[in-house]
Order: C-alpha cells, then sequence, then structure tokens
C-alpha cells in the first residue's frame, strides 16, 4: 500500500516511523532561473536557494562515481 502525503516535509516526517519509509520524493519549482528567499517576518530575509541548473567538473565526477556504483 502506498500513501501520498502532500505539505512541509519537516511536519510530516515528525511524526512517522522512520521504519517506514521506502522513498521520499521533492519537487521545488527546478530551474525557475530565480532565486527563492526565506522571510522572517516583515524585517528580515535570507536566501534560501538559487534555482539555475549548471553542470561542471565536479558534477561529471560525481555522475561517474555514480555510474561505477550503479552500472
Amino acid at each position: 500500500m502506498s500513501t501520498l502525503l502532500y505539505g512541509d516535509n519537516l511536519n510530516i516526517m515528525r511524526h512517522m516511523d522512520s521504519e517506514s519509509i521506502d522513498l521520499i520524493y521533492l519537487d521545488p519549482p527546478y530551474n525557475s532561473k530565480r532565486d527563492y528567499n526565506v522571510t522572517f517576518g516583515a524585517v528580515a530575509q535570507s536566501k534560501a536557494f538559487k534555482d539555475t541548473w549548471t553542470w561542471d567538473t565536479q558534477d561529471d565526477q560525481h555522475m561517474r562515481e555514480i555510474a561505477q556504483i550503479n552500472p
């Protein structure tokens, strides 16, 4: 049996049995070419993440390592 849960993952996962999780799928707005901020009230905000896709030599190395482990 599968259950789909929608919402803030931290709130949901705090109430889950850790032995019951097979997969966690996250779907933020990938490659929107925007910077996203976290707002703390109306006074301060912090950069949450930059959503611009790039590929460099370090990514290439990681891909080769993954391919060696999981051909």
